[in-house]
């Protein structure tokens, strides 16, 4: 579990990326990248905060150049979430960030096991 900070669920590995148009619709071709993305449950919003970085990707960059700057990750397992694709870092990586369901397995809640 340590992610980027101990109270945070993490997954680092490969994933699809499949780039968002405007309307939430696929726009072109997934792409295959290498991502570590670490999150947590924001008190302060109720939701669900998460953010990382996508290795240096030609492909990745492309899409960006061309006015990509949403994307659905999608992780061998199956586990998706759409994040904002932010432009390339000094190392040539790609920030992205998201809020809501993540692309990797968080524990389930059941409120009503709180309310108890």
């Amino acid at each position: 579990m340590s992610g980027f900070d101990d109270d945070e669920e993490e997954y680092r590995g490969e994933v699809s990326l499949v780039p968002l148009g405007g309307d939430g619709a696929p726009s072109a071709e997934p792409i295959t990248a290498q991502c570590h993305v670490a999150g947590h449950f924001s008190p302060l919003t109720g939701d669900y905060r998460w953010s990382g970085r996508l290795s240096p990707s030609p492909e990745v960059t492309a899409a960006y150049e061309s006015g990509v700057r949403t994307v659905l990750i999608r992780t061998p397992d199956g586990h998706e979430g759409v994040a904002a694709l932010a432009e390339p870092n000094l190392w040539g990586g790609h920030p992205v960030s998201g809020s809501g369901t993540p692309p990797y397995p968080v524990p389930q809640i059941d409120l009503s096991d709180l309310l108890d």
